[in-house]
C-alpha cells in the first residue's frame, strides 16, 4: 500500500466515526444543562449562612424563623438561669438615691481623679463661701474623695489640685464658664442628682 492510500483511507474511516458520532453530539448540550438543572448545589460554611442573610424571597421565611428561634432560646435561658443569678431576698439592695436627712440635706459625695503624685486636692464652690474642702486619697490609688452636705438647690463648684483650677468635672449636670474658667454645675433635689 502506498502512503497516499493509507492516509485517504484513514480519512474516510474518521469521517464515518465522526458522522456515526454527530448524532449523539447533536442534544449533547441541552442533556447536559437539563442534568444540572436538576441538582441542587450542596451549600458549605460561609455559603450557607450568606444564602440565609441574603434579601431573596425563599430566605426571607427562613430569616424570620432563626431570628425567633433564636430569641426563644435566649428567652428561655435567661428565664431559667434568672432564679440562680438573682437572689430571692436577704440580699443588700444597691441604692442609686443620695442619702437625706430629715432636715432635707443630702450627702454629696465630690469625686476627683487626680495623678498619683498629687499632694492636695480640694473642691471649692458656691456651697462653702468658694474656700476649700479637702478631699481625701486614704489607700492612694489616685480617688480623691469627700462627702459635702447640701440641702435641695443649684451648686457652682472646682476642683483645686496641686494649686491649680480644675473645673469640668465629668460627673457634673453641666458646665460652665465664666471669668474665663470653666466650673461644674450640680443639682442637689427636684430633678437633680438622682431625683
Amino acid at each position: 500500500m502506498k502512503t497516499d492510500g493509507l492516509d485517504k483511507l484513514l480519512q474516510d474511516t474518521l469521517k464515518a466515526e465522526v458522522a456515526a458520532s454527530a448524532e449523539r453530539l447533536s442534544d449533547m448540550e441541552k442533556r447536559v444543562v437539563m442534568e444540572l438543572g436538576e441538582r441542587c448545589p450542596r451549600l458549605r460554611g460561609f455559603q450557607w449562612l450568606g444564602q440565609l442573610l441574603a434579601p431573596t424571597r425563599g430566605t426571607r421565611l427562613g430569616q424570620i424563623v432563626v431570628v425567633g428561634a433564636t430569641a426563644a432560646i435566649f428567652l428561655f435561658v435567661g428565664l431559667t438561669l434568672s432564679d440562680r443569678v438573682l437572689p430571692e431576698g436577704g440580699a443588700p439592695q444597691v441604692s442609686l438615691q443620695p442619702l437625706r436627712s430629715a432636715d432635707g440635706t443630702q450627702e454629696v459625695v465630690f469625686v476627683w481623679p487626680a495623678p498619683l503624685d498629687a499632694k492636695t486636692v480640694a473642691v471649692v464652690g458656691n456651697f462653702n463661701a468658694w474656700e476649700g474642702t479637702d478631699l481625701s486619697d486614704p489607700d492612694g490609688d489616685g480617688i480623691w474623695t469627700t462627702s459635702i452636705p447640701l440641702s435641695p438647690g443649684r451648686y457652682e463648684y472646682a476642683f483645686i489640685v496641686d494649686g491649680r483650677w480644675q473645673g469640668h468635672d465629668p460627673r457634673a449636670d453641666e458646665v460652665i464658664q465664666s471669668f474665663g474658667e470653666y466650673s461644674s454645675v450640680r443639682y442637689i433635689g427636684r430633678g437633680g442628682d438622682g431625683v
